[in-house]
């Protein structure tokens, strides 16, 4: 009876009610051939003991010895312990949402800081309080400069995340928004300015890019904003790397940002959950989804903070909504704030340079064996770049996870123009061993072809 709420007089009570004697009696509807007549075939029960031995024995099976590669929009980086001490507080770890701002001042508190440090480190003038993930808050970003703008046209770069751009379609599909698809230039792996500037009407409502983009390339930001501008249409740039603007110039052209934090503090956890966020220029605030907290002060002039801005269906009539996102990530935007507490404005700027030298020797380590090629030489890069080998990726990731190692992801399921070719990354997480291993297995098929 532990588990089941009701009692026998109960149940008794509401067969009367139905008029039927029994239980029995109440399925007697239920064809014969229908019924199960024997117990329920699982295993037997369990004391507490044996359940916490068997997911030992069972956790003593994952892969934690591995070297990994992969990157492609989630990325293993350090996690500084005092993140989960922090986090799994009750006052944080169990708490909803801050409407009652007289009870929640310190969540109202850690959303203010995630959304100034988001703003500084973005160049935008606002942050909301977090979005989903940086696939939604791409979309729900275009969804915003179709408000403000008025007209009903996106143009979306190929090399933005090819999952972001499937989320976009999912949205615009609905919203009956057209989106242009435009290509990037094959030898620097930037979006191509001349078909840009075509594609951009008078009907685009916003221009979609990714820097670093889905092959780690830092595109042209500038440049893009002066044609998108020209005609009109917002600049959006989302961010898959949050880590990437402690070296990057941040994308201060832009009207919207969209980015995921998740590398900031956030567990990969299996996929998720991720922390999206969406920044943008000050006279665009009102048409951000989400919410925002802002700071003020009490009657005895004490500061306190407030949700300043909460334009969902929660709060306001649901036609004049932003989104039906229905809430922000506010347990992970923390996870993001901490990190980014402890690290501060040079460690931010340390661990990006440490990033970008580990993705410098691993380019160069493996694109110089042979039978291996490096993509897109002809513009800077971040921790992330395209290697083109003769050997199948299919073939060299096998001979890979023989030796321990994850290789990168293989690109030509959303690209196939890129035969051969395989994204790698390269975080602070990877050692110079784990490079230098990679690249004799590489070799090794070289030398045996």
């Amino acid at each position: 009876m532990r588990y089941l709420p009701k009692s026998d007089q109960e149940r008794r009570q509401m067969l009367a009610e139905t008029g039927a004697a029994s239980i029995d009696d109440l399925f007697s509807s239920i064809p014969a051939e229908y019924r199960l007549e024997r117990d329920l075939i699982v295993p037997r029960q369990q004391a507490e003991s044996e359940i916490v031995d068997y997911f030992r024995a069972a956790g003593q099976k994952n892969a934690t010895d591995y070297a990994s590669f992969l990157g492609a929009g989630a990325y293993r980086h350090y996690r500084p312990v005092i993140i989960d001490a922090l986090v799994q507080r009750g006052e944080f770890l169990t708490s909803y949402t801050p409407y009652q701002a007289e009870i929640t001042q310190g969540t109202l508190q850690a959303i203010f800081e995630f959304q100034t440090m988001i703003a500084e480190l973005t160049g935008m003038d606002v942050a909301n309080a977090s979005m989903y993930d940086g696939s939604t808050g791409a979309a729900e970003a275009v969804m915003m400069a179709v408000r403000v703008t008025g007209r009903s046209k996106a143009v979306v770069a190929a090399t933005v995340h090819p999952e972001y751009r499937e989320v976009l379609a999912t949205y615009a599909k609905h919203q009956g928004l057209p989106t242009t698809l435009v290509g990037y230039d094959a030898e620097t792996g930037r979006v191509d300015l001349k078909a840009l500037d075509a594609a951009i009407t008078a009907e685009t409502a916003a221009v979609l890019i990714q820097s670093p983009n889905f092959f780690g390339v830092i595109e042209d930001i500038p440049a893009i904003a002066q044609i998108a501008h020209a005609k009109g249409a917002l600049l959006i740039v989302s961010i898959a790397e949050a880590v990437s603007l402690g070296v990057v110039r941040p994308p201060v052209e832009a009207d919207i940002v969209s980015m995921e934090a998740q590398s900031f503090g956030v567990a990969l956890s299996y996929g998720g959950p991720f922390c999206g966020v969406i920044a943008a220029k000050e006279q665009f605030v009102r048409q951000m989804p989400g919410r925002l907290a802002g700071q003020t002060v009490d009657g005895a002039g004490n500061r306190g903070f407030v949700l300043t801005l909460a334009t969902r269906e929660q709060h306001i009539r649901r036609e004049k909504a932003t989104s039906n996102i229905c809430t922000n990530q506010a347990l992970v935007a923390l996870m993001a704030t901490i990190f980014l507490a402890v690290y501060g404005k040079e460690g931010i700027r340390e661990l990006a340079e440490h990033n970008l030298a580990k993705a410098d020797y691993a380019a160069k380590t493996l694109g110089s064996k042979q039978g291996a090629k490096l993509h897109f030489r002809g513009a800077p890069r971040f921790h992330e770049f395209v290697l083109q080998t003769d050997e199948a990726p299919a073939a060299l990731s096998q001979r890979l996870l023989e030796n321990k190692i994850v290789g990168g992801i293989e690109l030509s399921r959303w690209y196939p123009e890129l035969y051969n070719c395989t994204l790698w990354c390269a975080t602070e997480v990877v050692t110079r061993e784990q490079i230098d291993a990679a690249a004799k297995v590489l070799a090794a098929e070289a030398v045996e072809a």
